[in-house]
């Protein structure tokens, strides 16, 4: 029972964040403002909004073949469709469950395929470290491009959502968590020195997940896991900027904004599920900063050029997820997958 709500809370509290941020969303804005959004968004061009989406459906098969060069130095040989379908599912349940989308990869990979759940997981971790140096020699070169305005819009992000403090005592939060992670953890290794079977699982699972991370070094093809990931980072770009040709106001904005931008969705995607509440308001964020010596207009613009791209990716999310849902084989039974 407790476990269980444990699990709701996981779930729940980062949806009420997200509908907390909507709300914020709006409220942030005032009626010539909100009718200004609407007005946006219904005279968008949705022409560059469907080569988007365009774009990230080839991000996301190029991702999946890329897994092939961390599975196959494993004694793996799989689908490219069940690595792709594998893939929608994980990001559609990250939608609804936030951070369960890679145990869901690796566990829709073993109904289809057969691969151990510890072993692709494992590709899936370092697959999430080549994301994270990706993001941060982005995040470098936008910083190189234009440091003032990079410093300016992280220093709001952060006194945005970063609590620096408890209520009455004054403890900073941050200290809070820790110390209850350390108790946590305390209590954990006590526990796990009591139970031996326990440990040698966990131990023979680490082992596996290490092998995982270690397999993009056995690759037999660097290179082409090397070009897959440029392409899909290049493609995730193009993505998030062709979107602004879609409004008259967006159209001439420059790309050192569009790097920003791109930087402060990708971060509000870890704030809540799917990024909900967090992407359009701190793209939305990013453009007010650029624009707003330009236009009166310019909280508007960028909330509905934000919505806009989070809208058509949530969209697309959901509809290609559910399609594989229903084709991904199930060719190993669901005890399987989950003992």
């Amino acid at each position: 029972m407790k476990s269980l709500f444990i699990k709701g809370l996981k779930i729940t509290l980062p949806l009420l964040l997200g509908v907390y941020l909507i709300w914020y969303f709006f409220n942030n804005m005032d009626a010539k403002a909100k009718d200004y959004f609407f007005f946006a968004i219904q005279n968008a061009d949705y022409t560059w909004i469907i080569l988007s989406v365009i774009l990230s459906f080839f991000a996301f098969l190029s991702r999946a073949y890329r897994w092939k060069y961390m599975l196959e130095p494993l004694g793996y040989k799989t689908s490219l469709w069940n690595r792709y379908h594998s893939l929608m599912i994980g990001y559609i349940i990250n939608l609804t469950i936030p951070r369960a989308g890679e145990a869901s990869r690796s566990a829709m990979l073993y109904r289809s395929e057969g691969v151990p759940f510890s072993k692709s997981f494992g590709t899936i971790i370092a697959e999430r470290a080549v994301d994270f140096v990706m993001l941060l020699i982005l995040a470098s070169i936008t910083a190189f491009i234009g440091f003032q305005d990079f410093k300016a819009i992280f220093n709001e992000i952060q006194n945005t959502f970063t609590p620096t403090a408890s209520k009455k005592d004054g403890l900073p939060i941050k200290l809070i968590i820790e110390i209850v992670l350390a108790i946590g953890l305390i209590i954990a290794i006590l526990y796990l020195r009591k139970k031996p079977e326990l440990r040698k699982k966990i131990i023979d699972f680490i082992k596996d997940i290490f092998a995982g991370l270690t397999s993009i070094l056995k690759s037999k093809n660097p290179t082409g896991y090397i070009l897959h990931t440029f392409f899909i980072w290049i493609s995730y770009i193009t993505y998030f900027g062709v979107c602004f040709y879609s409004l008259e106001e967006t159209k001439d904005f420059p790309i050192s904004g569009i790097l920003l931008g791109f930087i402060a969705g990708s971060l509000g995607i870890m704030f809540t599920n799917g990024g909900i509440g967090t992407f359009p308001l701190l793209v939305g964020l990013v453009v007010n900063f650029v624009m707003k010596d330009k236009t009166p207009n310019a909280l508007a613009i960028g909330n509905a050029i934000g919505m806009i791209i989070w809208a058509s990716q949530t969209i697309l999310l959901i509809i290609l997820g559910l399609i594989s849902f229903i084709l991904l084989p199930k060719n190993h039974l669901k005890e399987d997958v989950e003992n």
